[in-house]
């Protein structure tokens, strides 16, 4: 079945939006009003025209039924991906009715990018004829992962020093020294090539002057931090797992070498946080047949969206490899057989015990760990004085929500699924507390995306 024949729901189109602002301004053009000339073909793409501020109306195609997701193009100049006309054109889309009539030819100016797409994708299959790219000079390979071992190293050394003058010196003292001395020490760690150091000093920099008990939290910072250090100076001396986990914390690159599992991965939830350098997009995924919970990561320059995005709600069957390291979860999308499509599915929930427990385990592989995916089953949201949790319908348990989650939209929608009544959820447990990503009422219905 062509992807043409499924219609998203608004929440999976909306959980593509790349901001607030992108899924605001994109409801309001959901509507037929601005659109003319929009319709869809058979193999799976979307196409219209929007009235602007301009003389011309943009010129907006998306490609549903690309299996690595959606592809975009408009002729505004937006440089969000997708754009608000996008986003709009697919909320029409997904309405139903005739406002995009299905099976219909493409105009000229959609048809040029649509020939563009199928010739890109010939280009790319492999012919069978002509020798392979020479391979990687493996002895250069091995000298340049000498050379940076021994700059992250010198690093780590030098960071162990300066935590030992901090400790020796009285936290207070970091108060007094303001960010400027942790943002040289980052920089230093930069320098050594050692970009996992780098962060986590960047963030010991929040740390003072933060609130009541600043002291407490600086100190098991740290001492996380200190352990890093040892770990990778002591390496060597560490089980195969933990030592790629050290590795891939350090921040060295590391290739999926995982065997290839194909599954119907269901797209659980995606969310993107960002900084002045770059935006970092998360998606979950959870294997219909195998169980198996993975997270891709994809990037996107400061201010633009990455690539890659699934809709929250369908499946994706595909063939994903792991990351090295103990208890990860982070894998590689590889060859993608077909787009995503519907899948009357979801991860079996557990109490909210088991999730706090299921993290404490996670901890002896990786004690840097800030969070475990984890579905919850049959929980309501309820007030906790001036926070929210989420209870066991059956049981006295419950997990505090993280400070984000609380101030955040998707919180209220949480309330609204609910009603008082159990629902299963998604999101991710950690000491903060947990983050709710995704919901599902508990008879059957849509994954409704939180985040």
């Amino acid at each position: 079945m062509t992807q043409q024949g499924v219609r998203w729901s608004a929440d999976q189109v909306l959980a593509l939006a790349p901001d607030a602002a992108s899924r605001k301004a994109g409801s309001r053009l959901g509507a037929a009003g601005p659109w003319s000339g929009a319709g869809s073909g058979e193999e799976g793409t979307v196409w219209g025209l929007c009235k602007g501020s301009g003389s011309k109306p943009y010129q907006t195609i998306v490609d549903v039924a690309d299996p690595a997701g959606p592809a975009y193009k408009c002729s505004c100049p937006s440089r969000k991906f997708p754009c608000k006309h996008a986003l709009g054109l697919l909320l029409l889309w997904a309405g139903g009715d005739d406002a995009v009539p299905a099976a219909q030819e493409p105009p000229d100016w959609a048809e040029q990018w649509i020939a563009g797409r199928r010739k890109r994708a010939d280009d790319k299959r492999p012919t069978g004829g002509g020798s392979s790219p020479a391979a990687a000079d493996p002895e250069a390979a091995r000298r340049r992962a000498e050379q940076r071992a021994e700059r992250v190293t010198a690093g780590a050394t030098e960071l162990e020093q300066r935590l030992s003058d901090l400790l020796r010196g009285g936290l207070a003292a970091a108060e007094q020294a303001g960010y400027g001395l942790w943002e040289e020490t980052a920089a230093r760690m930069v320098d050594a090539q050692a970009p996992g150091l780098a962060a986590r000093v960047r963030e010991l920099g929040a740390i003072p002057g933060s609130g009541p008990g600043w002291p407490v939290r600086l100190l098991e910072e740290c001492a996380l931090l200190h352990l890093l250090d040892q770990g990778w100076l002591r390496r060597d001396r560490l089980p195969a797992g933990l030592a790629a986990t050290v590795r891939s914390r350090v921040g060295l690159p590391a290739q999926a070498d995982g065997p290839p599992v194909r599954d119907r991965w269901l797209v659980l939830a995606q969310y993107d946080t960002a900084d002045p350098k770059l935006t970092t997009r998360r998606i979950w995924l959870h294997g219909a047949a195998s169980g198996r919970t993975a997270l891709l990561l994809s990037y996107g320059a400061a201010g633009r969206a990455p690539e890659l995005a699934l809709p929250v709600g369908l499946a994706l069957d595909a063939e994903l490899s792991a990351y090295p390291g103990a208890g990860q979860h982070r894998a590689a999308l590889g060859e993608r057989f077909a787009a995503p499509a519907p899948l009357p599915a979801r991860p079996p929930g557990i109490p909210t015990a088991q999730a706090a427990a299921r993290y404490g385990e996670a901890l002896r592989d990786d004690p840097w760990l800030d969070s475990v995916p984890v579905t919850l089953g049959r929980v309501v949201p309820v007030p906790d004085g001036d926070s929210w949790q989420l209870a066991d319908a059956e049981g006295e348990s419950a997990l505090p929500l993280t400070p984000g989650a609380r101030s955040g939209p998707g919180l209220w929608r949480l309330v609204a699924l609910s009603g008082g009544a159990p629902v299963t959820v998604f999101g991710e447990c950690g000491h903060h507390g947990f983050t709710p990503l995704t919901a599902w009422p508990e008879q059957a219905g849509e994954a409704v995306p939180l985040c």
